[in-house]
């Protein structure tokens, strides 16, 4: 049996990353294609526990460095109990963030020592590398301008802006810097994907960068 392969959907605040995490799901399921789909923080039970204290809240209520912890104990579950069993099966595993959101966020953003960051990163993820991270670009202004509206009481979707999302711009902005930064560094992991057109806009590109790695392996088929 072949090994599975780690797709990570990375981005600011409202970059419409999930949205498009979502539409491939459905294309994944009517191809046949045998897939995990997940999230940091909130994989497993204990990460749903976690994501809870973490993004509740207001500003100021998780001491950064609890922050940075409760992040690593996170992935160092969600890694051991789902994402390598399923890449060990052969599975197709996509997740929502990685170890790239504490990267930008705890590290670039809050300012810890980015060697510290990489240590525990490594280490939370048992040395695990993503095959193929898609980064959406977007303005922050527009990031913020969405996940506002996100809140503002659409049909089904009550939820308010949680704790990271209440951070002042210059923070998002650190945030975006930092991961465009991520792509200049590894440009053979990262793909850079334009956000600010349509959702229909943004999946033909996703559709075309899941093409190119689905059709290196023989085990999946995408067309």
């Amino acid at each position: 049996m072949k090994r599975g392969k780690l797709i990570t959907f990375e981005g600011i605040d409202g970059c419409g990353k999930t949205t498009q995490l979502r539409l491939l799901e459905r294309v994944l399921s009517e191809r046949g294609i045998e897939f995990v789909s997940t999230r940091e923080p909130g994989g497993t039970e204990l990460g749903r526990k976690i994501r809870s204290l973490l993004l509740d809240g207001g500003k100021g209520s998780v001491d950064p460095l609890a922050e940075l912890l409760l992040y690593a104990a996170d992935r160092a579950q969600h890694v051991s109990r789902l994402v390598l069993p399923a890449i060990a099966a052969g599975k197709l595993v996509l997740s929502d963030r990685f170890y790239d959101a504490t990267t930008v966020y705890q590290g670039s953003a809050r300012g810890f020592d980015l060697k510290l960051i990489n240590q525990l990163n490594e280490l939370a993820a048992h040395g695990l590398k993503p095959d193929l991270t898609l980064l959406y670009d977007l303005e922050v202004e527009v990031g913020l301008e969405r996940t506002q509206k996100r809140s503002d009481g659409r049909p089904g979707a009550p939820a308010q802006p949680d704790r990271l999302d209440r951070e002042p711009l210059e923070f998002h902005q650190r945030v975006r810097q930092a991961y465009l930064e991520l792509v200049r560094r590894e440009p053979q992991r990262f793909r850079l994907i334009p956000a600010a057109g349509s959702v229909e806009e943004t999946f033909e590109l996703t559709v075309k960068e899941i093409d190119r790695i689905l059709t290196e392996d023989e085990v999946y088929v995408f067309r």
